[in-house]
């Protein structure tokens, strides 16, 4: 994106229900299982989401209902987590694993029941249990009703930028190390763009996450922040960004030269 060429960008950003009889309904199945995974030249089984690192993205319009069937095929309990999604009457299903729900055990499955009602936007998902969510986590699309445009100029493409963390050792194992020493876990080894490192780390730089624009058009950016325990900042070099929606609610364009996402 250099040679001093302009683009406009829109930025969906993410700071961390009653639902019509036709409402349209979208079913996911979650298959939770373990999957080797290589990052920085370590090579490491890690829990996933349908073997995915970031997990699949969930799309949804307003007044929607998403049935998501998560079926656990590991040796740990989990629990998924919707954060930001109202779920009026269904407190069970929206909190940590042992406080209002009880974690889905290996070989069980359970259904997730959710309506989607009075948000459109960016959200997203992790898993809610232990440190799990460094791994099981991804997006949640939440698309206006159909045939009512966005309050904003209508983009020419959309793009999902999840950022996340990445740790060369088992992340229950750095938990365990930190909470016996008594001392902050480790930090991770990198941070990430939809699961990929950047290209200065070791073994990164074929395999870096990168977007092919075009000069003279709008990019609407839907992004999360998935990392562990990290606020991060986000911008793009020598360009201008516009934020138009915030944890699933439509706000005030504004321009920036950057954004914290915590």
């Amino acid at each position: 994106m250099g040679g001093g060429c302009i683009f406009h960008f829109f930025i969906v950003c993410l700071v961390y229900l009653f639902t019509p009889v036709t409402a349209a309904v979208k079913k996911y199945q979650f298959d939770v299982k373990v999957k080797n995974v290589s990052r920085l030249c370590h090579a490491k089984p890690i829990v996933t989401i349908n073997g995915m690192f970031p997990g699949p993205t969930v799309y949804v319009r307003e007044g929607g209902r998403l049935l998501i069937n998560v079926t656990n095929h590991k040796q740990y309990n989990i629990s998924i987590y919707w954060h930001g999604l109202k779920q009026y009457r269904k407190g069970w299903a929206d909190v940590p694993a042992y406080l209002t729900q009880c974690p889905i055990q290996t070989g069980h499955s359970y259904i997730y029941d959710i309506d989607v009602t009075g948000q459109r936007g960016t959200l997203w998902w992790h898993a809610h249990i232990l440190w799990l969510r460094a791994t099981v986590y991804g997006a949640i699309v939440i698309l206006p009703k159909k045939g009512t445009p966005y309050p904003f100029p209508q983009p020419d493409f959309e793009c999902n930028l999840v950022l996340g963390e990445w740790w060369n050792n088992d992340v229950e194992e750095v938990e365990k190390q930190g909470n016996k020493l008594k001392l902050p876990p480790k930090i991770s080894d990198a941070h990430t763009i939809n699961g990929k490192p950047g290209p200065l780390f070791p073994c990164s730089k074929k395999y870096t996450y990168a977007i092919e624009v075009d000069q003279g058009k709008t990019y609407l950016l839907r992004i999360v922040n998935a990392a562990l325990n990290d606020e991060l900042f986000f911008a793009i070099a020598n360009h201008t960004i516009t934020v138009v929606e915030i944890n699933a609610v439509y706000t005030k364009p504004f321009s920036t030269d950057a954004i914290l996402i915590k």
